[in-house]
């Protein structure tokens, strides 16, 4: 067994990865400047939290086997130097992961959108159909333990994120995975603080793409005009996959999937999760699974967390909770609430959270992202734009940016509580949309 410093181990999955390690009997140590909850107890109960936050040099001593760095620790980090002066191994997490998974038949489902739910839905169906398998994914799912799997498992389901994978190395955390199948979902320009430009964004999957080897399975949404024209437009070597939507019914609110001539009632619904469900069934048609044991896994699929998830239904309103936070994710969210709750009235709660959407050049993306909804409230905290060195946003920009001038704008947890509060009876569904926690109000 081996010494392992994860440096930044407080984050979602580097926490997880720590507590797996820890499991396999490797002597794990870390360090990070804060560490919140679910990791905070987690870590301490697994006996692996770090004694003091912060970054010291003294934890880095020779007889380290391998440093893992996560996305969060800078260059100037102490940690990271000492370890360098050392000699000693340093990888990103998915480099890391990526070495342990490479002997395994690899499943990487990556894409601007709906990878963790697809993710998510992959990895339930495998668990129902008995199948052992290891995994990667971005969010803590119900039924799993961990975010990490490692084993001798001869699968691995991965979310393979476009986002860097460290500050040392400049990949793309799914260019350290040698996918059988490659799913790529949609392709909608984000991560602006890292992909600047439009081309910069592309340019990532473009080389996913085209450094997929002869023996692998290329799975696509070819409903998607940009990753359709970077397919149609590239040299390939692996089998190609297109895909759409799968077909369906629904009466009333219940929606049904056919495959092959059999209908399964759902547990979820909106066309972004069609096109998911056939990405999913795409992939075990691939690997030959049974698929008509596949369609009756998927009817007990609840979602992934904070994917369209039911907070409550009281008094006949129904609250959703959805970590939609890029502008085709909010399109595709509320698009998906209009087309199931057709006739109700929808209020659409939406924190601009994320470095992405406080960029004033980037904001314009949300062009009628929301005017499906009846009506909407954005919430912004002048906070988050500070610590992410952001200037100040203009109300009136921001609904000319979303196209919409019905738009209600709050900038303070009390004022975007009582704004709810004020209004909330109008409506027969209310949905949170983002990826931050809406100033701590309680969303029920």
């Amino acid at each position: 067994m081996s010494r392992i410093h994860l440096i930044a181990i407080g984050g979602s999955v580097m926490h997880n990865l720590a507590l797996a390690l820890h499991d396999l009997g490797h002597q794990v140590s870390g360090s990070d400047d804060q560490i919140y909850e679910p990791a905070l107890s987690r870590l301490t109960d697994a006996g692996i939290m770090p004694s003091e936050e912060g970054w010291q040099e003294s934890k880095i001593s020779p007889e380290i086997d391998l440093v893992i760095l996560g996305m969060h620790a800078k260059a100037d980090n102490p940690e990271l130097i000492r370890s360098l002066q050392l000699g000693i191994p340093v990888q990103s997490f998915p480099q890391y992961v990526g070495g342990l998974f490479k002997e395994k038949k690899q499943i990487v489902i990556s894409g601007s959108h709906g990878k963790t739910t697809t993710t998510a839905m992959l990895m339930h169906v495998f668990k129902q159909l008995n199948i052992p398998f290891d995994y990667l994914v971005g969010a803590q799912l119900e039924g799993f333990h961990k975010m990490v799997s490692i084993s001798d498992a001869p699968f691995a389901i991965v979310e393979g994120d476009e986002y860097l994978s460290s500050c040392l190395d400049k990949r793309s955390k799914f260019d350290h995975f040698n996918p059988y199948i490659q799913v790529v979902t949609g392709i909608s320009w984000d991560h602006f603080n890292v992909f600047p430009t439009l081309d910069s964004y592309l340019n990532t999957f473009i080389n996913r793409i085209q450094t997929l080897n002869e023996n692998a399975h290329l799975v696509y949404c070819k409903t998607d005009p940009a990753l359709n024209k970077i397919v149609m437009d590239s040299s390939l070597i692996a089998t190609n996959h297109p895909y759409q939507a799968c077909d369906f019914k629904q009466i009333g609110t219940q929606v049904s999937i056919s495959i092959a001539g059999n209908w399964y009632p759902l547990l979820i619904f909106g066309n972004h999760n069609l096109e998911n469900i056939q990405a999913v069934l795409t992939c075990c048609q691939i690997l030959e699974l049974d698929m008509d044991q596949v369609g009756h896994a998927l009817q007990s699929f609840k979602g992934a967390s904070k994917r369209m998830e039911l907070l409550s239904n009281q008094k006949g309103q129904l609250r959703y909770r959805d970590f939609a936070h890029a502008p085709s994710k909010v399109r595709a969210a509320s698009n998906a609430l209009r087309r199931h709750f057709n006739t109700q009235k929808i209020l659409a709660v939406v924190e601009l959270h994320t470095y992405s959407s406080l960029s004033k050049d980037f904001l314009p993306q949300y062009d009628q992202a929301l005017n499906e909804m009846d009506q909407a409230i954005i919430y912004f905290d002048h906070k988050a734009l500070e610590i992410k060195n952001k200037e100040a946003l203009d109300p009136e920009f921001i609904k000319q940016s979303f196209g919409n001038e019905s738009i209600l704008i709050c900038t303070t947890s009390s004022s975007l509580e009582q704004t709810i509060h004020a209004i909330q009876s109008e409506f027969d569904v209310i949905v949170f949309m983002g990826s931050g926690n809406f100033g701590g109000i309680d969303l029920v």
